[in-house]
C-alpha cells in the first residue's frame, strides 16, 4: 500500500500562510536487478535472460534515437525527447545581441524528458491505496533574518565561501529557503555577500 505525506511549502511571499501540498512517500528505489526479477514473476513465461537482453536492447536504441534527434513514443509507456544546454562554463547569447553567438561546440545533450502516456497514469492509479504516513513540516530558523546575514558574514570573515549547506547549519534553514535566502543576499548590493559560480555550482563570498 502507499502512503502519502502532507508537505508543508516554504512562505517566499511572506504572506502568513501555512500552505502544504501532498506527495507520496517513496520507501525505496527498485533498480534494474529488482526490476528484471519483477518482469519475470510477473510474466513467468519470461526468463531473466530474455528479460536483460531486451531491456538493454531497448535502452541502447533509445538512446541512439533520441542522440539522433527524434522523440520516440512507446505505446502505454509514454514519450521521450531529449534536451540540450550549453557546455559547462559556456554562457548563454542573446537571440540578437552583438555577443559571439553558440555554435555546436558549445552545446550537449543535458537530458532526456518524459511525458506519460495516460494509460500508464491510469494504471498505475488502479494499483494505488493510500494510506497517510503523516505530516513534515519546514524547519523553523531560532534567527530573524538580520541575525542569519550577520552569522553569514561572520562565517564569511574566517572562509573563503559559504555554501548553502552551511548557511543550514548556521541558520536552522530548510535547504530550499537557505538557498533562496542567500541567493536574495547576493542580489542586495548593501547585504556584504556576492555569489561565484552557476547553478548548483554558485557559492557564496564576502563582497
Amino acid at each position: 500500500m502507499a502512503k502519502y505525506i502532507k508537505q508543508e511549502v516554504p512562505d517566499m511571499q511572506k504572506t502568513g500562510e501555512q500552505k502544504a501540498f501532498y506527495r507520496l512517500k517513496i520507501e525505496h528505489n527498485v533498480d534494474f536487478q529488482e526490476f528484471v526479477e519483477k518482469l519475470c514473476s510477473h510474466h513467468s513465461g519470461i526468463s531473466r535472460g530474455e528479460a536483460l537482453r531486451v531491456l538493454v536492447s531497448a535502452s541502447e536504441v533509445l538512446a541512439k534515437l533520441l542522440g539522433e534527434g527524434y522523440s520516440v513514443t512507446l505505446d502505454d509507456w509514454g514519450t521521450f525527447k531529449a534536451t540540450i544546454g550549453l557546455e559547462k562554463g559556456k554562457e548563454m547569447d542573446t537571440i540578437d545581441g552583438s555577443e559571439s553567438k553558440r555554435n555546436a561546440r558549445s552545446l550537449c545533450l543535458n537530458g532526456v524528458s518524459f511525458l506519460a502516456d495516460k494509460k500508464l497514469v491510469q494504471q498505475a492509479k488502479r494499483h494505488c491505496k493510500l494510506e497517510r504516513a503523516g505530516i513534515v513540516r519546514i524547519h523553523r530558523s531560532p534567527y530573524d533574518k538580520e541575525e542569519r546575514l550577520q552569522k553569514a558574514l561572520d562565517y564569511l570573515e574566517k572562509n573563503k565561501v559559504l555554501k548553502v549547506g552551511q548557511y543550514m547549519k548556521l541558520t536552522g534553514l530548510a535547504h530550499t529557503t537557505a538557498a533562496c535566502e542567500l541567493r536574495a543576499f547576493s542580489q542586495d548590493d548593501s547585504s556584504g555577500i556576492g555569489s561565484v559560480g552557476r547553478g548548483s555550482a554558485v557559492v557564496y563570498v564576502k563582497k
